[in-house]
């Protein structure tokens, strides 16, 4: 398996960068993307909601009317849950929604994502970016000759390359990650997923750990 190399004019540059089938030829697993998108998501959530309870709430605690011989439902004080104002029965606390996963799942849902956009042709390698000075018009250039503007693109980095980031940073559809950041959500979110040269190789052997 082999994808041609561009370069930034989006021309081909007569090289080629042979794919591990064992990374970006196996059949999808979507369960696995499921896991770990969900668990992408739910380290997202801040966990900072929170309601107040019957002992929390501050009100007179004198009970209503007398339990018995009224010929309506017993009442205690104006707390209950049954008033308006009372507490809340069972609700929201601050809490962690984080969660664990195997390394070797996560390898997988990366591996069962990389081959679909495979199959739908979503991969490009380009050589490498040189930005001498952060500027998004000269990253803007770039992103017109690969007919990527419209596009969703995530751009896979070997190294960290701050002028790349800082060139892309203000770009609502382009986000720029070093091999060893991405998440299979990052994957998915992308329409289009260019590697740098020599970025493929460093995510191959990062997924054979």
């Amino acid at each position: 398996m082999e994808l041609v190399v561009l370069n930034t004019s989006g021309k081909e540059t007569g090289k080629k960068v042979t794919l591990d089938e064992s990374v970006f030829g196996i059949e999808p697993n979507k369960h696995a993307v499921y896991l770990e998108v969900k668990q992408y998501l739910a380290a997202q959530r801040q966990g900072t909601h929170k309601s107040k309870e019957r002992s929390e709430i501050t009100a007179s605690t004198k009970k209503l009317k007398k339990q018995k011989g009224s010929g309506s439902a017993r009442y205690g004080d104006i707390k209950s849950p049954t008033f308006r104002g009372g507490g809340r029965v069972f609700g929201p606390k601050p809490r962690d929604y984080r969660f664990k996963l195997n390394k070797a799942l996560k390898r997988l849902a990366k591996k069962s994502v990389l081959s679909q956009k495979m199959r739908d042709n979503s991969i490009r390698i380009v050589e490498g970016l040189s930005i001498a000075a952060p500027k998004t018009k000269d990253f803007m250039t770039i992103l017109n000759a690969l007919a990527l503007n419209d596009t969703k693109s995530l751009f896979i980095l070997p190294d960290t390359n701050k002028n790349v980031y800082l060139s892309s940073r203000n770009l609502p559809k382009t986000k720029v990650m070093k091999f060893n950041e991405i998440s299979s959500y990052d994957l998915i979110n992308a329409g289009e997923i260019v590697f740098l040269e020599g970025a493929v190789e460093k995510f191959q052997e990062n997924l054979k750990k």
